[in-house]
């Protein structure tokens, strides 16, 4: 999901060396000296400040970055997003399906040094659970009946039937486990995981800087002694100030940066395919879009390719709803896979709306570089069909609390994809998933198609089943699915050993090098 507008001040603010001012928050290897033959600490450049620092309601990506350096996960994604072991060693689950057995490591402790254990963990997995925590996560738990703790090291999961997909799921930061001591008021003030990093200072609106943990658990310790994610709400700034030497290590969206960038010859940009999509989301729920012709008018009056090319510069390719290279949709198979402006004119007419329609979308400036431009082209391209769809772009903050609320008739937005489709979609397109709101559609025939899903092991079997999800949500506009494009992460010299993740996860900061 998307983000923010900065005033002048801010930003030479942001590209100011010498920071000030911060909060307060230590742990393990705060303060870790940067002194001669010592390694150097990594400055990431980024274009917005997290909106929250709690991990079961983060949704916006820098949140999602930087809380996954500070936090631990039962199972993780290694860099081909295969799920691995976490802070659980391992797992087994019962012939019948019906139970998750989870071993966790011993000797892991959190930010504040207190011990994690199953207590912790069952904690966690609860108060996720509880529709009063608000949990964006909560509809991936949505197979447990109960946790419990038989001993300090083993977490007992007893489900309704086989989910699939849980493995997978517990994996994202919106899982974290946190000490059962913890509160949501304490930890958005002062992070306490099991991660590779700790929170160090916060400049809100200018940077937040990590230190080394030295006391995390995983085999390989990070490399440097601090990360400071440094705001520069502007792409093409973060390459002024990675020629300049203040900034080592950035991902852009925009591919024009990125070739600038590369162009310069002192900066060195990999690029990655991405599970994200770009989405013209449309909340089913309110006004014409309740009518599906009205929606289906939309999707056929859209050229994906032109989106695509307008916006990032023709880097990506057009998507189904489903990115996941396992179960990945056929783009072709939808109502209208190329523009079709008289169709769009053949259902607004069965939608008795021949003279048009106004739709208003939220547009986030700031989180990802393309949104204004894909929402200009968006307006354009309809307007030739008599739908005006009226813009009204936010600051990223505002617009997530917006999106959350559900207070938009469409967004144009770029979703987070994952490797199982479940986790992408279940807490969206059930009527009982806890983001269903937001995703302003659901139908029984999704509830029963996402529960077939789960219970599926056979991964042939599931691919079917999924591919019948992305056609009932193509075939009833629910979302206008658009493309899926690249990240570029961009290098000075000197920075090695991170690695580029297609789910768009920086937790390889923990295995870089500064120089």
């Amino acid at each position: 999901m998307p983000r923010g507008a900065f005033s002048t001040v801010a930003l030479t603010a942001a590209l100011s060396i010498a920071l000030t001012s911060c909060s307060s928050s230590s742990g393990p290897g705060t303060g870790t000296s940067t002194g001669t033959g010592a390694a150097k600490g990594l400055v990431v450049g980024v274009t917005s400040d997290p909106d929250t620092l709690f991990p079961w309601k983060a949704t916006q990506f820098q949140a999602v970055n930087v809380l996954q350096n500070l936090y631990g996960t039962l199972t993780e994604f290694d860099k081909d997003l295969n799920v691995v072991p976490g802070l659980a060693e391992s797992w087994e689950t019962s012939e019948d399906g019906k139970t998750l057995t989870l071993k966790l490591r011993q000797g892991v402790t959190f930010a504040d040094g207190s011990a994690f254990d199953s207590k912790d963990a069952k904690h966690s997995l609860d108060k996720i659970m509880d529709e009063a925590t608000a949990a964006v996560a909560m509809a991936s738990l949505s197979s447990v009946k109960s946790v419990e703790a038989p001993d300090p090291a083993t977490v007992v999961l007893s489900l309704t039937g086989p989910d699939a997909a849980l493995p997978a799921n517990l994996a994202t930061v919106n899982m974290a486990m946190l000490s059962s001591d913890d509160t949501e008021e304490k930890l958005n003030a002062t992070p306490n995981g099991t991660g590779p990093f700790t929170l160090s200072k916060r400049v809100p609106s200018q940077s937040i800087t990590l230190a080394r943990n030295d006391t995390y658990w995983g085999s390989e310790k990070p490399k440097v002694p601090t990360v400071e994610f440094r705001v520069i709400p502007d792409e093409s700034s973060i390459v002024s100030a990675m020629q300049s030497g203040n900034v080592q290590l950035a991902v852009f969206n925009d591919p024009l940066v990125a070739q600038t960038a590369e162009g310069g010859g002192t900066i060195t940009v990999a690029k990655t395919p991405q599970l994200s999509y770009h989405v013209l989301q449309l909340n089913a729920r309110k006004g014409d879009l309740k009518d599906v012709n009205v929606r289906l008018a939309i999707q056929c009056a859209i050229d994906r390719k032109q989106v695509l090319d307008t916006a990032a510069l023709g880097e990506g390719e057009v998507s189904g709803p489903i990115t996941a290279t396992a179960f990945k949709s056929d783009p072709n198979k939808r109502p209208c896979p190329s523009r079709d402006l008289a169709k769009a004119a053949d259902y607004l007419s069965k939608a008795g709306k021949s003279g048009g329609v106004t739709v208003k979308a939220i547009v986030s400036q700031g989180e990802y570089a393309t949104s204004v431009n894909e929402a200009q082209n968006l307006k354009a391209q309809l307007a030739e069909a008599k739908i005006n769809l009226e813009l009204e772009v936010l600051e990223s903050g505002a617009f997530v609390d917006r999106w959350v609320a559900a207070d938009f008739d469409a967004a144009v937005a770029l979703n987070g994809g994952r490797p199982d489709p479940d986790g992408s979609y279940g807490r969206y397109f059930t009527s009982k998933g806890n983001l269903n709101k937001v995703a302003g559609y659901s139908s029984p025939e999704l509830d029963r198609l996402f529960a077939e899903g789960k219970a599926t092991t056979d991964q042939a079997a599931r691919k079917a089943i999924y591919d019948q999800v992305a056609a009932h949500l193509e075939d009833n506009a629910a979302w206008i699915w658009l493309f899926s494009g690249y990240t570029y992460t961009a290098t000075t010299a000197g920075v090695q050993g991170f690695t580029p993740m297609a789910n768009g996860s920086l937790q390889y900061l923990r295995t870089t090098s500064a120089g």
